[in-house]
Protein backbone atom coordinates (compact mmCIF):
# COMPACT_ATOMS: atom_id res chain seq x y z
CA UNK A 1 0.00 0.00 0.00
CA UNK A 2 1.12 3.57 -0.85
CA UNK A 3 1.75 6.17 1.69
CA UNK A 4 0.62 8.92 0.35
CA UNK A 5 0.95 12.55 2.31
CA UNK A 6 -1.06 15.77 1.61
CA UNK A 7 -0.08 17.94 4.26
CA UNK A 8 3.13 19.56 5.29
CA UNK A 9 5.48 19.61 8.38
CA UNK A 10 5.45 23.58 9.06
CA UNK A 11 5.64 25.77 12.62
CA UNK A 12 4.95 22.35 14.62
CA UNK A 13 2.01 21.37 13.15
CA UNK A 14 0.36 19.45 9.25
CA UNK A 15 -0.43 22.33 7.25
CA UNK A 16 -1.92 22.57 3.59
CA UNK A 17 0.13 22.87 1.01
CA UNK A 18 0.02 25.79 -1.61
CA UNK A 19 -0.36 23.83 -4.67
CA UNK A 20 -1.61 20.54 -5.25
CA UNK A 21 1.68 19.55 -6.69
CA UNK A 22 3.14 15.92 -5.88
CA UNK A 23 6.16 13.86 -5.63
CA UNK A 24 5.96 10.61 -6.69
CA UNK A 25 7.87 8.37 -4.63
CA UNK A 26 9.51 5.05 -6.50
CA UNK A 27 10.72 1.79 -5.19
CA UNK A 28 14.38 1.10 -6.46
CA UNK A 29 14.06 -2.36 -6.50
CA UNK A 30 10.85 -2.81 -8.57
CA UNK A 31 9.85 0.86 -10.07
CA UNK A 32 6.00 0.86 -8.77
CA UNK A 33 5.34 3.99 -6.97
CA UNK A 34 5.49 3.52 -3.48
CA UNK A 35 3.98 6.93 -2.32
CA UNK A 36 3.66 10.80 -2.92
CA UNK A 37 3.81 14.16 -0.73
CA UNK A 38 3.46 17.61 -1.76
CA UNK A 39 5.86 19.18 -3.98
CA UNK A 40 7.07 22.54 -2.11
CA UNK A 41 6.73 25.62 -4.17
CA UNK A 42 8.07 29.39 -2.90
CA UNK A 43 5.14 30.20 -0.61
CA UNK A 44 5.38 26.99 1.11
CA UNK A 45 9.48 27.91 2.34
CA UNK A 46 8.43 31.20 2.89
CA UNK A 47 5.85 29.71 5.43
CA UNK A 48 8.43 27.45 6.96
CA UNK A 49 11.19 30.19 7.62
CA UNK A 50 8.96 32.09 8.89
CA UNK A 51 7.85 29.70 11.75
CA UNK A 52 11.55 28.89 12.20
CA UNK A 53 12.53 32.95 12.20
CA UNK A 54 9.33 33.30 15.14
CA UNK A 55 10.77 30.23 17.18
CA UNK A 56 14.27 31.63 16.91
CA UNK A 57 13.41 35.40 17.75
CA UNK A 58 11.01 34.56 20.64
CA UNK A 59 12.84 36.15 23.51
CA UNK A 60 11.79 33.24 25.53
CA UNK A 61 12.11 30.57 22.82
CA UNK A 62 14.70 28.05 21.94
CA UNK A 63 17.56 29.99 21.17
CA UNK A 64 17.23 31.26 25.04
CA UNK A 65 17.12 27.95 26.36
CA UNK A 66 19.74 26.46 28.91
CA UNK A 67 21.86 23.57 26.97
CA UNK A 68 20.45 21.23 29.68
CA UNK A 69 16.95 22.31 28.77
CA UNK A 70 17.13 21.85 25.16
CA UNK A 71 19.72 18.76 25.64
CA UNK A 72 16.63 17.19 27.27
CA UNK A 73 14.70 18.26 24.72
CA UNK A 74 16.73 16.82 22.22
CA UNK A 75 17.40 13.00 24.16
CA UNK A 76 12.84 12.90 23.89
CA UNK A 77 13.73 13.12 20.05
CA UNK A 78 16.09 10.74 20.27
CA UNK A 79 13.79 8.49 21.67
CA UNK A 80 11.01 8.86 19.55
CA UNK A 81 13.33 8.29 16.72
CA UNK A 82 14.68 5.16 18.55
CA UNK A 83 11.23 3.51 18.53
CA UNK A 84 10.82 4.10 14.51
CA UNK A 85 13.99 3.07 13.30
CA UNK A 86 12.56 -0.44 12.03
CA UNK A 87 10.00 1.57 9.94
CA UNK A 88 13.12 4.35 8.90
CA UNK A 89 15.17 1.70 8.08
CA UNK A 90 12.11 -0.06 6.00
CA UNK A 91 11.46 3.27 3.91
CA UNK A 92 15.34 4.56 3.30
CA UNK A 93 15.73 1.37 1.68
CA UNK A 94 12.42 0.72 -0.50
CA UNK A 95 13.31 4.16 -1.84
CA UNK A 96 16.95 4.63 -2.29
CA UNK A 97 17.53 1.02 -2.78
CA UNK A 98 19.93 0.83 0.25
CA UNK A 99 20.25 -2.88 1.61
CA UNK A 100 18.23 -3.03 4.37
CA UNK A 101 20.62 -4.73 7.07
CA UNK A 102 22.90 -1.29 6.29
CA UNK A 103 19.92 0.85 6.43
CA UNK A 104 19.07 -0.63 9.95
CA UNK A 105 22.34 0.12 11.41
CA UNK A 106 23.30 3.51 9.25
CA UNK A 107 19.69 5.26 8.91
CA UNK A 108 18.23 3.79 11.22
CA UNK A 109 20.86 3.75 14.26
CA UNK A 110 23.20 6.23 13.54
CA UNK A 111 20.90 9.41 13.71
CA UNK A 112 20.24 8.57 17.34
CA UNK A 113 24.13 8.69 18.30
CA UNK A 114 24.45 11.72 16.17
CA UNK A 115 21.68 13.32 18.55
CA UNK A 116 22.79 12.03 21.62
CA UNK A 117 26.06 13.14 20.66
CA UNK A 118 24.98 16.69 20.49
CA UNK A 119 22.47 17.18 23.33
CA UNK A 120 25.44 15.38 25.49
CA UNK A 121 28.10 18.50 24.01
CA UNK A 122 25.64 20.88 23.91
CA UNK A 123 25.54 20.93 28.13
CA UNK A 124 29.63 20.75 28.67
CA UNK A 125 30.12 23.35 24.92
CA UNK A 126 31.79 26.79 26.36
CA UNK A 127 29.48 28.93 24.88
CA UNK A 128 31.09 31.75 27.45
CA UNK A 129 34.04 32.41 28.86
CA UNK A 130 36.41 35.39 30.21
CA UNK A 131 39.92 36.38 29.66
CA UNK A 132 41.94 39.65 30.67
CA UNK A 133 41.60 42.34 28.45
CA UNK A 134 45.19 42.99 27.15
CA UNK A 135 45.49 46.45 27.52
CA UNK A 136 43.07 46.03 30.95
CA UNK A 137 39.83 44.83 32.34
CA UNK A 138 37.77 41.78 31.25
CA UNK A 139 37.31 40.31 27.76
CA UNK A 140 33.83 38.34 27.49
CA UNK A 141 33.25 35.76 24.83
CA UNK A 142 30.01 34.47 24.06
CA UNK A 143 29.08 31.97 21.08
CA UNK A 144 25.22 32.57 19.96
CA UNK A 145 22.91 30.80 18.25
CA UNK A 146 23.30 31.88 13.94
CA UNK A 147 19.55 32.00 13.44
CA UNK A 148 17.86 29.84 10.99
CA UNK A 149 19.78 27.33 8.80
CA UNK A 150 18.56 26.22 5.58
CA UNK A 151 19.20 22.78 5.70
CA UNK A 152 19.46 20.10 2.36
CA UNK A 153 19.94 16.91 2.75
CA UNK A 154 20.76 14.25 0.50
CA UNK A 155 18.66 10.89 -1.40
CA UNK A 156 21.58 8.66 -0.42
CA UNK A 157 21.22 8.40 3.73
CA UNK A 158 18.63 11.13 4.04
CA UNK A 159 18.60 10.49 7.68
CA UNK A 160 21.65 10.19 9.01
CA UNK A 161 22.77 13.20 6.80
CA UNK A 162 20.02 15.26 8.37
CA UNK A 163 20.64 14.52 11.55
CA UNK A 164 24.39 15.61 10.85
CA UNK A 165 22.95 19.16 10.25
CA UNK A 166 19.84 19.45 12.92
CA UNK A 167 21.79 18.05 15.98
CA UNK A 168 24.64 20.22 15.38
CA UNK A 169 22.11 22.88 14.72
CA UNK A 170 19.63 22.45 17.41
CA UNK A 171 22.80 21.48 20.20
CA UNK A 172 24.21 25.42 19.05
CA UNK A 173 20.30 26.90 19.98
CA UNK A 174 19.16 27.29 16.06
CA UNK A 175 16.14 26.89 14.44
CA UNK A 176 15.71 24.45 10.99
CA UNK A 177 14.15 24.21 7.30
CA UNK A 178 15.27 21.05 6.59
CA UNK A 179 14.76 20.32 2.43
CA UNK A 180 15.40 16.10 2.11
CA UNK A 181 15.77 14.89 -1.56
CA UNK A 182 12.58 14.37 -3.98
CA UNK A 183 13.93 10.47 -4.12
CA UNK A 184 13.97 9.65 -0.29
CA UNK A 185 10.75 12.04 1.40
CA UNK A 186 8.50 8.82 3.03
CA UNK A 187 10.95 8.75 5.68
CA UNK A 188 11.16 12.48 6.25
CA UNK A 189 7.44 12.52 7.30
CA UNK A 190 8.13 10.17 9.83
CA UNK A 191 10.84 11.81 10.86
CA UNK A 192 8.17 14.63 11.10
CA UNK A 193 5.88 12.40 13.34
CA UNK A 194 8.92 12.25 15.69
CA UNK A 195 9.38 15.82 16.10
CA UNK A 196 5.96 16.38 16.39
CA UNK A 197 5.66 13.54 19.66
CA UNK A 198 8.89 14.70 21.22
CA UNK A 199 9.27 17.88 23.31
CA UNK A 200 11.04 19.98 20.20
CA UNK A 201 9.15 22.85 20.56
CA UNK A 202 6.69 24.19 17.52
CA UNK A 203 9.08 25.73 14.49
CA UNK A 204 12.40 24.09 15.82
CA UNK A 205 12.09 21.69 12.71
CA UNK A 206 10.23 22.57 9.57
CA UNK A 207 10.20 20.37 6.45
CA UNK A 208 9.63 21.51 3.05
CA UNK A 209 10.32 18.52 0.05
CA UNK A 210 10.96 19.82 -3.05
CA UNK A 211 13.63 19.58 -6.06
CA UNK A 212 16.45 21.88 -7.21
CA UNK A 213 14.49 24.94 -7.69
CA UNK A 214 12.72 24.54 -4.04
CA UNK A 215 16.51 24.26 -2.35
CA UNK A 216 18.23 27.65 -4.50
CA UNK A 217 14.94 29.20 -3.14
CA UNK A 218 15.87 28.17 0.44
CA UNK A 219 19.55 29.17 0.03
CA UNK A 220 18.78 32.79 -1.21
CA UNK A 221 15.98 33.46 1.44
CA UNK A 222 16.71 36.35 2.89
CA UNK A 223 15.64 35.34 5.87
CA UNK A 224 17.99 32.38 6.13
CA UNK A 225 20.86 32.96 8.14
CA UNK A 226 23.16 29.81 7.22
CA UNK A 227 23.17 27.16 4.99
CA UNK A 228 24.09 23.41 5.14
CA UNK A 229 24.28 21.16 2.56
CA UNK A 230 25.18 17.37 1.59
CA UNK A 231 24.97 17.09 -2.26
CA UNK A 232 27.15 16.84 -5.75
CA UNK A 233 30.46 19.25 -6.07
CA UNK A 234 28.69 21.05 -8.88
CA UNK A 235 25.44 21.96 -6.79
CA UNK A 236 27.80 22.93 -4.49
CA UNK A 237 29.38 25.44 -6.26
CA UNK A 238 26.39 26.95 -7.56
CA UNK A 239 25.42 27.31 -3.50
CA UNK A 240 28.62 28.29 -2.63
CA UNK A 241 28.41 31.33 -5.30
CA UNK A 242 25.06 32.32 -3.38
CA UNK A 243 26.05 32.41 -0.51
CA UNK A 244 29.45 34.04 -1.20
CA UNK A 245 26.90 37.06 -2.92
CA UNK A 246 24.87 37.17 0.31
CA UNK A 247 27.92 36.98 2.60
CA UNK A 248 26.13 33.78 4.50
CA UNK A 249 27.48 31.20 6.05
CA UNK A 250 27.74 27.74 4.30
CA UNK A 251 28.82 23.91 5.53
CA UNK A 252 29.31 22.30 2.01
CA UNK A 253 29.73 18.44 2.23
CA UNK A 254 30.38 17.45 -2.06
CA UNK A 255 31.99 14.35 -3.75
CA UNK A 256 34.92 11.91 -3.62
CA UNK A 257 36.96 9.99 -5.86
CA UNK A 258 39.18 8.78 -2.29
CA UNK A 259 41.86 5.88 -3.13
CA UNK A 260 42.51 2.91 -0.85
CA UNK A 261 45.58 2.03 -0.82
CA UNK A 262 46.98 -1.85 -0.35
CA UNK A 263 50.20 -1.59 0.94
CA UNK A 264 52.77 -4.01 -0.54
CA UNK A 265 52.83 -5.71 3.26
CA UNK A 266 48.86 -5.89 2.97
CA UNK A 267 47.32 -9.11 4.53
CA UNK A 268 44.59 -9.60 2.06
CA UNK A 269 42.35 -12.26 4.01
CA UNK A 270 38.79 -11.58 3.08
CA UNK A 271 37.27 -13.83 5.39
CA UNK A 272 38.79 -11.24 7.93
CA UNK A 273 38.65 -8.33 6.48
CA UNK A 274 35.58 -8.05 4.02
CA UNK A 275 33.31 -6.55 5.88
CA UNK A 276 35.96 -3.71 6.33
CA UNK A 277 36.98 -3.49 2.64
CA UNK A 278 33.17 -3.48 1.80
CA UNK A 279 32.03 -0.86 4.20
CA UNK A 280 35.13 1.33 3.30
CA UNK A 281 34.53 0.57 -1.05
CA UNK A 282 31.15 -0.33 -1.77
CA UNK A 283 28.20 -0.02 1.00
CA UNK A 284 24.99 1.36 -0.12
CA UNK A 285 25.68 -0.06 -3.38
CA UNK A 286 28.36 2.32 -3.93
CA UNK A 287 26.48 5.40 -3.45
CA UNK A 288 28.70 6.99 -0.77
CA UNK A 289 30.35 9.92 -1.30
CA UNK A 290 33.86 8.93 0.89
CA UNK A 291 34.37 5.39 -0.82
CA UNK A 292 37.62 4.66 -1.80
CA UNK A 293 36.58 3.30 -5.78
CA UNK A 294 40.32 3.79 -6.55
CA UNK A 295 41.99 0.77 -5.38
CA UNK A 296 45.66 1.27 -5.57
CA UNK A 297 47.59 -2.10 -5.86
CA UNK A 298 51.40 -2.31 -5.84
CA UNK A 299 52.74 -3.90 -8.95
CA UNK A 300 54.50 -6.42 -6.83
CA UNK A 301 51.38 -7.67 -6.16
CA UNK A 302 48.93 -6.86 -8.89
CA UNK A 303 47.81 -10.27 -10.03
CA UNK A 304 46.77 -11.23 -6.81
CA UNK A 305 45.31 -8.03 -5.93
CA UNK A 306 43.11 -7.79 -8.61
CA UNK A 307 42.03 -11.49 -8.70
CA UNK A 308 41.39 -11.06 -5.37
CA UNK A 309 39.21 -7.78 -5.02
CA UNK A 310 37.64 -8.92 -8.03
CA UNK A 311 36.44 -12.15 -6.63
CA UNK A 312 34.93 -10.32 -3.16
CA UNK A 313 32.93 -8.45 -5.71
CA UNK A 314 31.61 -10.79 -7.42
CA UNK A 315 30.86 -13.05 -4.40
CA UNK A 316 28.16 -10.28 -3.00
CA UNK A 317 24.53 -11.11 -2.72
CA UNK A 318 22.87 -8.86 -5.11
CA UNK A 319 18.93 -8.29 -4.84
CA UNK A 320 15.62 -6.79 -3.32
CA UNK A 321 16.99 -4.16 -1.41
CA UNK A 322 14.16 -5.39 1.24
CA UNK A 323 16.34 -8.60 1.41
CA UNK A 324 18.34 -9.42 4.91
CA UNK A 325 20.36 -11.36 2.91
CA UNK A 326 21.41 -8.70 -0.21
CA UNK A 327 24.53 -6.62 0.19
CA UNK A 328 24.31 -4.98 -3.57
CA UNK A 329 20.63 -3.39 -3.96
CA UNK A 330 19.90 -1.31 -6.91
CA UNK A 331 20.72 2.42 -7.92
CA UNK A 332 18.40 4.78 -6.83
CA UNK A 333 16.44 5.68 -9.78
CA UNK A 334 16.75 4.58 -13.86
CA UNK A 335 18.34 7.88 -14.43
CA UNK A 336 21.23 7.32 -11.90
CA UNK A 337 21.88 3.64 -13.29
CA UNK A 338 21.81 4.92 -16.65
CA UNK A 339 24.63 7.70 -15.25
CA UNK A 340 26.50 4.66 -13.90
CA UNK A 341 26.32 2.33 -16.84
CA UNK A 342 27.38 5.40 -19.07
CA UNK A 343 30.77 5.39 -16.95
CA UNK A 344 30.99 1.31 -17.00
CA UNK A 345 31.04 2.40 -20.85
CA UNK A 346 33.49 5.05 -20.41
CA UNK A 347 35.95 3.03 -18.40
CA UNK A 348 36.00 0.54 -21.33
CA UNK A 349 36.26 2.65 -23.99
CA UNK A 350 39.48 4.63 -22.72
CA UNK A 351 41.06 1.55 -22.53
CA UNK A 352 40.61 0.34 -18.88
CA UNK A 353 40.10 -3.81 -18.43
CA UNK A 354 36.98 -4.86 -17.01
CA UNK A 355 37.58 -7.85 -14.90
CA UNK A 356 34.14 -8.33 -12.99
CA UNK A 357 30.54 -7.30 -13.66
CA UNK A 358 29.57 -4.14 -16.41
CA UNK A 359 25.73 -5.34 -17.05
CA UNK A 360 22.55 -5.96 -15.17
CA UNK A 361 22.44 -8.82 -13.02
CA UNK A 362 19.92 -10.96 -15.51
CA UNK A 363 17.95 -12.38 -12.32
CA UNK A 364 16.78 -8.74 -11.29
CA UNK A 365 14.07 -8.10 -14.20
CA UNK A 366 12.99 -4.98 -12.03
CA UNK A 367 13.99 -1.87 -10.29
CA UNK A 368 17.44 -0.68 -11.11
CA UNK A 369 20.43 -2.89 -10.56
CA UNK A 370 24.31 -2.92 -11.92
CA UNK A 371 26.93 -5.46 -11.50
CA UNK A 372 29.26 -4.70 -8.89
CA UNK A 373 31.87 -3.53 -11.22
CA UNK A 374 35.96 -4.22 -11.12
CA UNK A 375 38.21 -2.38 -13.50
CA UNK A 376 41.71 -3.08 -13.70
CA UNK A 377 44.86 -2.05 -15.54
CA UNK A 378 43.21 2.16 -14.91
CA UNK A 379 45.09 4.92 -15.79
CA UNK A 380 44.74 7.48 -12.81
CA UNK A 381 43.79 10.18 -15.65
CA UNK A 382 40.65 8.44 -16.96
CA UNK A 383 37.67 9.03 -16.67
CA UNK A 384 36.36 6.69 -14.16
CA UNK A 385 39.64 7.50 -12.42
CA UNK A 386 39.30 11.41 -11.79
CA UNK A 387 34.94 11.44 -11.85
CA UNK A 388 32.45 10.02 -9.06
CA UNK A 389 30.49 7.29 -10.10
CA UNK A 390 28.53 7.15 -7.36
CA UNK A 391 27.80 3.25 -7.77
CA UNK A 392 29.09 -0.09 -7.26
CA UNK A 393 32.20 0.29 -9.24
CA UNK A 394 36.14 -0.16 -8.48
CA UNK A 395 39.03 0.76 -10.05
CA UNK A 396 42.39 -1.10 -9.60
CA UNK A 397 45.43 1.48 -10.43
CA UNK A 398 48.90 0.23 -10.42
CA UNK A 399 51.54 1.96 -8.77
CA UNK A 400 55.76 0.98 -7.90
CA UNK A 401 56.54 2.44 -4.33
CA UNK A 402 54.85 3.90 -1.47
CA UNK A 403 55.52 7.82 -2.95
CA UNK A 404 54.47 6.64 -6.29
CA UNK A 405 50.74 5.37 -4.60
CA UNK A 406 50.81 8.59 -2.17
CA UNK A 407 51.16 10.49 -5.47
CA UNK A 408 48.10 8.78 -7.30
CA UNK A 409 46.05 9.04 -4.32
CA UNK A 410 46.80 12.92 -3.92
CA UNK A 411 46.51 13.72 -7.97
CA UNK A 412 42.56 13.86 -7.34
CA UNK A 413 39.98 17.01 -7.41
CA UNK A 414 38.60 15.63 -4.40
CA UNK A 415 39.54 14.81 -0.52
CA UNK A 416 37.02 13.46 1.26
CA UNK A 417 37.35 9.54 2.36
CA UNK A 418 40.18 7.23 2.01
CA UNK A 419 41.97 4.26 3.33
CA UNK A 420 45.64 2.69 3.89
CA UNK A 421 45.32 -1.21 4.04
CA UNK A 422 48.65 -2.86 5.87
CA UNK A 423 50.15 -5.12 8.67
CA UNK A 424 52.07 -2.34 9.78
CA UNK A 425 49.86 0.04 11.81
CA UNK A 426 52.50 2.88 12.33
CA UNK A 427 53.50 2.35 8.61
CA UNK A 428 49.17 2.63 7.53
CA UNK A 429 49.40 5.62 9.96
CA UNK A 430 52.18 7.36 8.31
CA UNK A 431 50.61 7.03 4.34
CA UNK A 432 47.82 8.37 5.91
CA UNK A 433 48.99 11.39 7.52
CA UNK A 434 50.74 12.01 3.52
CA UNK A 435 47.17 11.62 1.99
CA UNK A 436 45.71 15.03 1.11
CA UNK A 437 42.25 14.21 2.35
CA UNK A 438 39.45 15.58 5.10
CA UNK A 439 39.16 11.30 6.49
CA UNK A 440 40.99 8.63 6.35
CA UNK A 441 41.05 5.35 7.80
CA UNK A 442 43.87 2.10 8.64
CA UNK A 443 42.49 -1.08 7.70
CA UNK A 444 38.40 0.26 7.69
CA UNK A 445 36.57 3.09 7.29
CA UNK A 446 33.99 4.20 9.75
CA UNK A 447 32.73 7.62 10.35
CA UNK A 448 33.10 8.95 14.06
CA UNK A 449 30.14 10.98 15.55
CA UNK A 450 32.47 12.68 18.11
CA UNK A 451 35.18 13.34 15.27
CA UNK A 452 35.43 16.18 12.30
CA UNK A 453 34.00 14.98 9.41
CA UNK A 454 34.40 16.66 5.45
CA UNK A 455 36.49 17.23 2.92
CA UNK A 456 39.26 19.42 1.15
CA UNK A 457 39.47 20.51 -2.12
CA UNK A 458 36.18 20.19 -4.45
CA UNK A 459 34.85 17.75 -1.52
CA UNK A 460 33.81 20.89 0.14
CA UNK A 461 34.37 23.46 3.04
CA UNK A 462 33.87 22.99 6.58
CA UNK A 463 33.32 20.25 8.92
CA UNK A 464 30.15 18.16 10.30
CA UNK A 465 30.05 16.03 13.41
CA UNK A 466 32.39 16.34 16.75
CA UNK A 467 33.03 19.83 18.42
CA UNK A 468 33.90 21.29 15.70
CA UNK A 469 30.75 21.34 13.95
CA UNK A 470 29.00 23.47 16.86
CA UNK A 471 31.20 26.17 15.57
CA UNK A 472 29.63 26.97 12.62
CA UNK A 473 25.70 27.57 13.73
CA UNK A 474 27.09 29.96 15.95
CA UNK A 475 27.88 33.92 15.98
CA UNK A 476 30.83 35.29 18.21
CA UNK A 477 30.18 38.30 20.16
CA UNK A 478 33.40 39.81 22.22
CA UNK A 479 32.23 42.07 25.38
CA UNK A 480 34.89 44.53 26.30
CA UNK A 481 33.68 44.79 30.41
Amino acid sequence: MALTYDKLFIGGQWVAPSTSAKIEVTSASTGEIIGSVPDCKNADIDAAVAAARKTFDDPTGWSSWEPKRRAAAMESLAKQLESRADEMAKRVSMQNGMPISIAKQLEGGFPVVVLRYFAKLTESFDFESERPHLLGGTTIVRKEPLGVVGAIAPWNYPQTLASFKHAAAMAAGCTIVLKPSPETVLDAYLFAEAVMESDIPAGVINIVPGGREAGAYLVSHPKVDKVAFTGSTAAGRLIAETCGKLLRPVTLELGGKSAAIILDDAKLDFAKMGQDFFAATLVNNGQTCYLGTRVLAPRSRYKEIVDAVAGFASSLPVGDSLDPTTLIGPMASRTHRERVEGYIAKGTAEGARLVVGGGRPSKMTHGWFVEPTVFADVDNQSTIAQQEIFGPVLSIIPYTDENDAIRIANESDFGLGGSVWTDDAARGRAVARRVRTGTIGINRYMPDPGAPFGGVKASGIGRELGPDAMNPYLAVKTIYA
